[in-house]
């Protein structure tokens, strides 16, 4: 569901700035295909950009271990976005497209979060997202799928730095309707999406100068969509676990303002291969203990239990996080404010996202 809540944010803000700056230019309005039912997808090429749909997204969470076996949570996301406007303008600096990059560690020894951002327009040598397989680069940040099907990511900052490769054991999953993930009742309102579970992790972390070999597991993401959400939607909570033995479960639900639940969905895939696709009453999520943030006062249900319902009966995960505080708050350059961390569960791993707790979302 994904999240990538920041740079999805940060880069339609950013996109409202452009629009500004160039609303004397003439311009035909933009038009972006539709997501629909029933479309194929094609690999390699849909690892790549789909630079014509106005957003996407390659997003990467995951667990990791230190030598001394302690743990670490991360993710990494890189973002693309097409602002619509001054498409006829031949000025190499128009803002046909946009690229954000936002990448963060969970570190149970500092008790917060660390985050690091790039953001660019493309071009110039220094921004670009290909079409042909997965290849997004900004500035010194960089995604890339090798040939031999691994995906290595890049991400050098002042707090930190992540040099990873990831290893796909498991053939790509497509989530919702082969692919095609609906997130109200309205069918427009969706994205195609597929996620690649139980990635093999191994790579490096470095902070404050000493590099430090990790290993671990990893799941990701890639959705792109012209009409995300429902314009009643105020929030959501999204969550990918790898499960032990080989499975997976990504959940979501989608809230509107008094609490009602606009859509849900979920994609549980066994260790056998054997995918079960939930329909929104399928799906739920129940708050056991909620966390109170000190930095802003949102309140978050940090355990959650994430029930399934199944042909045979119902599954559940009691989800507790590596610790509380995994808020993040950008207030102070106006960006936004939500929870995004490593979450656990009896025979599961993986990370929790909770949008529209400080305040309504609104894109």
């Amino acid at each position: 569901m994904h999240r990538r809540t920041l740079a999805m944010l940060v880069v339609i803000a950013a996109a409202v700035f452009v629009r500004l700056a160039y609303a004397a230019s003439p311009a035909s309005e933009a038009q972006f295909p539709e997501v629909r039912p029933g479309s194929s997808f094609q690999f390699p090429a849909d690892h790549g950009a789909h630079p014509a749909f106005r957003n996407e997204w390659w997003y990467i969470t995951g667990w990791l271990k230190r030598p001394n076996g302690s743990p670490i949570g991360f993710q990494v996301t890189f973002f693309r976005f097409r602002p619509g406007i001054a498409e006829g303008n031949l000025s190499a600096f128009a803002p046909k497209q946009i690229l954000f990059a936002h990448a963060a560690i969970s570190d149970p020894a500092l008790g917060k979060l660390l985050h690091e951002e790039r953001f660019y327009r493309e071009g110039f040598g220094l921004a670009q997202a290909a079409t042909k397989d997965a290849d997004v680069v900004i500035g010194d940040w960089r995604l890339v799928r090798s040939v031999d099907g691994k995906f290595h990511t890049t991400v050098t900052g002042k707090d930190f730095s992540l040099n990873l490769s990831f290893a796909p054991l498991q053939p790509v999953l497509l989530e919702g309707d082969n692919g095609y993930s609906r997130k109200s009742p309205r069918p427009g309102d969706a994205s195609y999406y597929y996620s690649i579970p139980n990635l093999s992790v191994s790579g490096t972390v470095a902070r404050n100068g000493h590099n430090e070999s990790v290993s671990g597991s990893a799941w990701l993401d890639r959705e792109w969509s012209s009409n995300y959400l429902n314009p009643k939607a105020t929030g959501w909570d999204w969550i990918g676990l790898n499960l032990d033995g080989g499975g997976a479960l990504m959940a979501f639900r989608i809230r509107g303002s008094d609490g009602e639940i606009i859509w849900a969905g979920g994609t549980l895939r066994d260790a056998d291969g054997t995918v079960h696709v939930f329909a929104p009453g399928d799906v739920q999520f129940t708050a056991s203990r909620r966390w109170r943030s000190p930095q802003t006062g949102a309140e978050y249900p940090v355990e959650t239990v994430v029930a399934v319902r199944l042909p045979n009966g119902k599954r559940e995960w009691h989800l507790t996080p590596l610790f509380d505080n995994q808020e993040y708050d950008n207030r102070g350059t106006g960006g936004p404010v939500y929870w995004e961390g490593a979450v656990r569960a009896a025979g599961a791993s993986g990370y929790l996202e909770m949008t529209g707790y400080y305040r309504p979302l609104r894109l």
